[in-house]
C-alpha cells in the first residue's frame, strides 16, 4: 500500500533533506528509521526539498510497502527509531495516484527574522537576523511586484534543477512581531505554487536590503526583470527558513496544519 507521513524536523544538524553520501540527511535519517522498523529497505519522495539548515513544518513524504499496519503504528514506530530532532507527526494511507510533489497545489515557507543589534543566541539557527533597523512599508511595496506569475531567474541559484523558471507567487505576508523600539521579529510568509533552489533566500536578501532602506522597493521590479542572478542581493542564510509544507486539495484527505505552526511567533495566514 501507499502511505504518506508529515513530518517536523529542525535542519541545523543536517546537509538538507535530499540523501547524500555521508548520510547526514533527513531523508537518510527517514529511511534509516523506516528500514529499522519495517525490516526492508524504504524509499521515500517529498513535496518540497530543504537546503542545509532549512527546518520543516510540515513536509510529507509518501512511500510503498507491502506491509499492512495500523497508521499510528507508523508513527510511533518510525519515531522509535528518529533522533530527538525530526518526528513524524502523522500517517495516512493514500491511493496510489497519490503523488506527494505532483499532487500539491501549492507549497508554502516561512522565515523568522530577528532585527536587533544584538546577535541571536536563544535562537540560534531558528531565526535569521539583521542587526539594521527594518521598515514594513517598503518592503511590502517591494513585494507586490512579485506576486503572480513570472520568471524568477534572478532568484535561482546557478545549481538548480527545475525544468523551468517560471513560477506563480500567490501571496507575500509580512508582520512585525514585538513591543520593542530597537528590536522585534519579523515573520515573512510565501505561498506559490513551486519555488526555484534558493529561490526564498534571494528574495529574502533584496526584502532585507529595501527594509533596511539601501535599496528602493521599485528595486524590486528591476531585479525581476533582470533575469540575471547577478541583478539581486547575496544569499539570505538558511537559518530562520521553515518550510511551512505542500497544500493539498481536500478529497484526500490529509492532516491540517500540525501544532508545530502555532510554535513560530507571529500569526500564520
Amino acid at each position: 500500500m501507499r502511505v504518506a507521513l508529515g513530518l517536523s524536523y529542525l535542519g541545523q544538524a543536517y546537509e538538507g533533506w535530499q540523501s547524500q553520501a555521508s548520510g547526514k540527511t533527513v531523508q537518510d535519517q527517514l529511511e534509516k528509521a523506516l528500514a529499522t522498523f519495517t525490516g526492508h529497505k524504504v524509499s521515500t519522495l517529498c513535496a518540497g526539498r530543504t537546503d542545509s539548515g532549512v527546518h520543516g513544518l510540515q513536509q510529507v513524504v509518501h512511500f510503498d510497502t507491502p506491509l499492512e499496519r495500523d497508521m499510528s503504528s507508523w508513527v510511533r514506530g518510525t519515531n522509535t527509531y528518529l533522533p530527538s530532532d525530526i518526528a513524524v507527526q502523522w500517517a495516512r494511507q493514500v491511493p496510489p495516484d497519490f503523488h506527494c510533489r505532483a499532487s500539491a497545489i501549492a507549497r508554502r515557507y516561512t522565515c523568522i527574522c530577528l532585527e536587533s543589534p544584538v546577535r541571536p543566541s536563544l535562537e540560534a539557527g531558528r531565526v535569521g537576523w539583521v542587526f539594521r533597523p527594518l521598515h514594513l512599508q517598503p518592503m511590502q511595496a517591494s513585494a507586490n511586484y512579485l506576486l503572480g506569475e513570472h520568471d524568477f531567474t534572478s532568484f535561482r541559484a546557478s545549481n538548480c534543477q527545475a525544468l523551468s523558471p517560471v513560477k506563480t507567487l500567490h501571496t507575500i505576508q509580512i508582520q512585525r512581531i514585538g513591543k520593542q523600539v530597537d528590536s522585534a521579529y519579523w515573520r515573512f510568509d510565501f505561498a506559490g505554487n513551486a519555488f526555484l533552489h534558493h529561490m526564498i533566500r534571494n528574495i529574502m536578501g533584496c526584502l532585507l536590503l529595501i527594509g533596511q532602506g539601501s535599496k528602493p522597493p521599485q528595486w524590486m521590479q528591476e531585479v525581476l526583470a533582470a533575469r540575471d542572478r547577478k541583478a539581486a542581493a547575496p544569499t539570505f542564510a538558511p537559518d530562520g527558513l521553515y518550510f511551512a509544507g505542500p497544500v493539498y486539495d481536500p478529497g484526500w484527505g490529509l492532516p491540517a496544519d500540525p501544532p508545530s505552526y502555532d510554535w513560530l511567533p507571529g500569526q500564520s495566514p
